[in-house]
């Protein structure tokens, strides 16, 4: 009789989660951090300055230009772009070595290293993050009170040509209410731990 268990294997995969500015999608992946042992959460590298709330090496790698510079020209990064004039960029050993140890790995990223990503990573899942209106969307950027105004204002004017790239992702969450878009980014993870194509690998029939 045939081992179904073994032929469903539990897979290990990227997921990124982008949106624009102010939108929650660091909170949301620390949220699903938090909830599931075997989802890690990955530290982009950065040279935009730390902000009081944030710690180098848990929110981000906060480098310099040059250093920055050097990682990339060394291929050490998976994706990198320029966004809100700093300069952000994945550690591509950090990935490889959590999946190699069956861990998914959720990644905070921007459309375009989302997208960079998806091509360095043709399986990753992507996920686009929509605040209910842009007026929410602004009243959240000003009420965190950590960027300077031109900052902010650059941020909201970004956010409508943001969203268009909604189209070019898999799923399209809408962060209204916290916990419920912290349970449908969840549910993501948990379907496409069970999707065929990841998981369902049946034995070859005995020949002899």
């Amino acid at each position: 009789m045939p081992d179904y268990q073994s032929w469903v294997s539990d897979p290990a995969f990227l997921v990124v989660v982008s949106g624009p500015s102010g939108v929650g999608k660091s909170s949301l992946c620390h949220a699903v951090c938090s909830s599931d042992s075997r989802v890690c959460y990955s530290v982009s590298a950065t040279t935009r300055p730390i902000r009081p709330d944030e710690a180098d090496g848990r929110d981000y790698l906060f480098v310099g230009p040059e250093e920055f510079a050097q990682m990339r020209e060394a291929g050490e990064l998976a994706e990198w772009a320029e966004v809100h004039a700093a300069w952000y960029g994945t550690p591509r050993r950090f990935l490889d070595e959590q999946m190699a140890a069956g861990r998914t790995v959720i990644l905070d990223l921007d459309v375009q290293g989302g997208l960079a990503i998806k091509r360095a990573y043709p399986d990753a899942v992507l996920i686009f993050v929509l605040p209910p209106s842009l007026d929410v969307l602004e009243r959240r950027l000003r009420g965190r009170r950590t960027d300077r105004e031109d900052v902010v204002s650059r941020r909201i004017a970004a956010a409508p040509a943001e969203i268009e790239h909604a189209a070019s992702y898999d799923y399209v969450v809408v962060n209204g209410e916290f916990e419920a878009a912290a349970a449908r980014v969840r549910s993501i993870v948990t379907a496409e731990r069970s999707r065929r194509e990841r998981c369902y690998r049946p034995a070859l029939p005995d020949s002899r």
